[in-house]
């Protein structure tokens, strides 16, 4: 009896709704996990940030934008807008352990923005699969004796097929026109793979290529057969993912340069024009390439560093993987145009007629000059390959970012269930991208790649810097950081987030809508219906951030004001994940249960002050009190 009469019985106000149901225990979500090695994270990022961009639209994007004088805008927008933006989506992820949804308790007001990347990363995700597909296809017709672009006079060729061995062949001292004619390697792509005679346009998408059909499957099970134990996993594959690329590619380099008429290429490639710089086109350019190839905004990025211990060192991370990923796409560039110079050599005709950009790189120019080799087949393998295991985890990423998200909202139920959850997503991605392997796939294709992650994922990133510098607080933020890194960024990275990256951010964003133009593929317009689908696709992930704010403005109390400035502070749970790293504002504030309803919402409700609110209280005198000194000062 004494022991009973000794023993607090906790009011009804300080015990939530899920923790009243029975044992806390059962109540508990499985453990999320964390990588397994010292090398997962880093290797991962690299993974994700070097694909198939750096080596089909960087050296495109310099040889057009001025050559050596594009690394200029290139090196200066990694240091404006690239690092701050990558450095401080490691620092959301690691420091709270969420996925990209859950992350928003920091400003539950702007949940939305968490929404409109999840849609954006989907989208991607479906026909990014569908270009590691087309890999696939070509890595299987490597695997023989004699290429199949290699020659006209297949069934799909037309009379306008020019093989460039008959050039060779013939007198070289005689100029050929070959500006009306057709390489084999084209034909094999469009005719062939494709099968884009088949389809009038976006609107006839024509019979599925059920060789394609089964390379998309196949991509997809390899994908979740990689992120089927999570990080675990997909943390052990990427040691062979994020490195096997660089030895291909320094073979691929070595051979290239090693080839007649190499120079040519490489000259073209880097030969500075300064004037360029003049342009604001130029800067535009680099600090797109920056945008895209560091794949800021995806979640991707936030997603691995939730996955880190608490004292990660991240900022050192942030470096290696940003400096890696601009010194990769350079020497991509050398691999690239060292064998377009010896193909343009080969044919006779200006380094700048055989350069393209994009899937025309991919799987008609460089697969037409590894007919020109002698091992064609080999090279040819090596270099599919390459992009397989290039294409591979970023793919990794995007998936991880979306089961991620799903399953910190929903722990008790999903992540038991993780794999269960991962296979259903593929199946469902795989389905909706069943439309890309028709005989009209690549328009539908061209239009995902153009809209889905254009102006709505330079607003999510624009919104994810305001709300950090302005509604969450610099001071706090980087307080935050500091209780993970032990140092508070310095005077470049916080007037990078204040002013320079959103500054930038925003200049893109007017500069694709000042310069807006309509999609093609060669010489086919799409129609009016396709461009409003494809607009439509961005401003949807843009609704979604006004969409979140109805929502987490309707579940406070109070009026509209008061509900705005409530759903506007960081949420009960917010801070790092487990107790042992809370430290000030954070100790005591990590809710025991999943609880639509917190404490503090409670507390409001009944009247008193929560011991959360207590301490916040505290650190924002802390904080006014160094604001005042340092304006003293």
């Amino acid at each position: 009896l004494e022991q009973l009469q000794e023993a607090p019985v906790p009011p009804d106000l300080l015990v939530s709704p899920s923790s009243q149901d029975g044992d806390l225990g059962s109540e508990c979500p499985e453990d999320r996990g964390t990588w397994t090695g010292r090398l997962d994270f880093l290797l991962s990022c690299i993974g994700y940030c070097v694909g198939l961009g750096n080596v089909w639209r960087f050296p495109y994007r310099a040889y057009t934008n001025g050559g050596g004088a594009f690394l200029v805008p290139y090196f200066i927008m990694l240091a404006i807008c690239g690092i701050p933006i990558f450095f401080m989506e490691l620092s959301l992820g690691q420091f709270s352990s969420l996925g990209p949804l859950a992350v928003w308790k920091i400003s539950p007001l702007f949940k939305g923005v968490g929404m409109g990347t999840i849609l954006i990363v989907s989208l991607v995700a479906i026909y990014y699969n569908m270009i590691i597909a087309y890999v696939l296809f070509y890595l299987f017709a490597s695997l023989t004796s004699d290429l199949p672009w290699q020659h006209c006079g297949n069934w799909w060729n037309t009379e306008l097929c020019l093989d460039h061995h008959v050039i060779r062949a013939g007198n070289s001292s005689l100029p050929v026109n070959i500006s009306n004619t057709v390489s084999p390697s084209e034909e094999y792509w469009s005719r062939y793979v494709l099968h884009i005679q088949g389809s009038s346009g976006i609107g006839d998408p024509g019979r599925i290529r059920w060789n394609l059909c089964l390379c998309l499957l196949l991509s997809w099970t390899i994908v979740y057969l990689c992120i089927l134990k999570g990080v675990k996993s997909s943390g052990k594959v990427v040691y062979f993912t994020a490195t096997f690329p660089y030895l291909i590619l320094v073979m691929l380099l070595i051979r290239g340069v090693t080839l007649e008429g190499a120079w040519k290429g490489i000259q073209f490639y880097l030969t500075p024009q300064f004037d360029h710089l003049l342009s604001s086109k130029v800067w535009i350019e680099a600090a797109l390439q920056i945008f895209y190839s560091l794949g800021v905004g995806f979640g991707g990025l936030l997603t691995f560093a939730s996955y880190n211990t608490f004292h990660q060192n991240i900022y050192r991370d942030t470096f290696i993987v940003t400096l890696g990923n601009a010194i990769t796409s350079i020497l991509a560039g050398f691999a690239i145009f060292s064998v377009l110079g010896y193909m343009s050599q080969e044919l006779g005709v200006p380094v700048n007629q055989v350069a393209k950009a994009g899937p025309g790189l991919a799987f008609v120019v460089y697969p037409q000059a590894m007919t020109m080799l002698p091992l064609s087949p080999f090279w040819s393998f090596m270099f599919f390959f390459m992009l397989l295991t290039l294409g591979l985890d970023s793919q990794f990423a995007f998936m991880e970012t979306i089961v991620t998200a799903v399953t910190d909202e929903f722990p008790y139920y999903l992540r038991p269930k993780k794999a269960s959850f991962s296979a259903l997503i593929c199946i469902a991605l795989f389905l909706m991208g069943l439309i890309l392997t028709t005989e009209g796939g690549m328009y539908w294709l061209v239009l995902l790649d153009d809209y889905s992650a254009g102006f709505g994922l330079m607003v999510v990133v624009i919104t994810t810097c305001l709300v950090v510098t302005r509604v969450y607080g610099m001071k706090r933020f980087c307080r935050d950081i500091q209780m993970m890194l032990g140092f508070k960024p310095g005077p470049y990275f916080r007037a990078c987030w204040m002013v320079l990256s959103p500054a930038t951010m925003m200049a893109l964003l007017v500069y694709n809508i000042v310069k807006y133009q309509p999609s093609e593929y060669g010489n086919y317009q799409f129609p009016t219906w396709a461009e409003a689908l494809g607009i439509l696709m961005g401003v949807l992930s843009c609704l979604m951030i006004p969409m979140g704010m109805v929502v987490a403005v309707l579940q406070e109390e109070g009026t509209l004001w008061e509900r705005v400035q409530q759903a506007s502070r960081p949420a009960m749970g917010w801070g790092p994940a487990l107790e042992e790293n809370r430290s000030g504002a954070y100790v005591g504030s990590l809710a025991g249960s999943q609880s639509p309803k917190p404490l503090m919402v409670h507390m409001r409700k009944y009247g008193g002050i929560t011991s959360y609110e207590n301490t916040a209280i505290e650190v924002d005198r802390e904080m006014e009190e160094e604001e005042e000194e340092e304006s003293m000062i």
